[in-house]
């Protein structure tokens, strides 16, 4: 199964990203996980099925009420195999 990789830029550090995206991607039964790059972008990968996954990114152009997000960068990967997601 092919898994989404996503560099988040925006306003997205500091305003509940990260946790929003666990929550939101465990509601949504998906995989994977979220942490906060230096360069103030969050990076995420996603695992499961092809509508969650879309479902997902779609609510992620949106993020948390403080949140503003300019782009999203989007490339198809490998899975990795987890049963999870997590913030890293």
């Amino acid at each position: 199964m092919p898994a989404t990789h996503l560099i988040i830029h925006g306003r997205v550090h500091g305003v509940f990203y990260r946790d929003w995206t666990v929550r939101t991607a465990r509601e949504l039964g998906l995989a994977g996980w979220v942490r906060n790059l230096p360069d103030g972008t969050v990076e995420a990968h996603l695992e499961g099925e092809a509508q969650a996954v879309g479902a997902m990114i779609a609510l992620m152009h949106d993020g948390p009420p403080a949140a503003r997000v300019d782009r999203i960068e989007q490339s198809e990967v490998a899975a990795e195999g987890l049963d999870r997601f997590v913030r890293r």
